[in-house]
């Protein structure tokens, strides 16, 4: 597994950081799915969900039904799926006006019925494994990103699916 590690200052949107948004658009292959896109628009062939009807997105759904929705009408799988959800409860609570954001294993749960075979899952956050193993994923690079002080480092996986 490759290690990379970059310092940005942290942002309120991930993809603030031209440093975060170059390194995660070089790691997006093929159709992508973007479902907790917030407001920063990636240049790649992106389908957006952000359950802020603010944000400019294809669709403002919980993530759970989002997945179920796209599961259910069968459509086209995604070859990369970004998930940059809020890291805690509190940041749920705060950045969606106090609605909180799916459960996070049953949305990872249900990322193997919209992926594509080999797809990729990019996963922001503080925890260094999301997919893994037991849903049929390997590692194949863990980002941290320091943003100094007494901020807490960000991390991003990235893993790949089995075929």
């Amino acid at each position: 597994m490759k290690l990379t590690y970059f310092k940005t200052p942290i942002l309120r949107y991930t993809f603030d950081s031209d440093k975060i948004l170059e390194w995660v658009v070089k790691q997006c292959e093929g159709r992508v799915l973007n479902l907790f896109s917030g407001y920063n628009i990636l240049p790649v062939e992106e389908i957006r969900n952000d359950i802020d009807e603010h944000a400019p997105a294809d669709f403002h759904l919980d993530a759970v039904d989002f997945l179920k929705l796209w599961i259910a009408e069968e459509r086209q799988p995604f070859d990369t799926i970004i998930l940059d959800p809020p890291y805690s409860y509190r940041k749920s609570m705060r950045k969606y006006e106090g609605r909180v954001c799916s459960n996070f294993k049953t949305v990872k749960d249900l990322l193997q019925g919209v992926i594509s075979e080999a797809g990729k899952v990019i996963t922001f956050g503080y925890h260094s494994v999301s997919m893994g193993r037991v849903r049929g994923f390997l590692q194949e690079e863990l980002l941290v990103i320091g943003h100094g002080g007494a901020q807490h480092d960000t991390l991003a996986i990235v893993e790949r699916r089995i075929p």
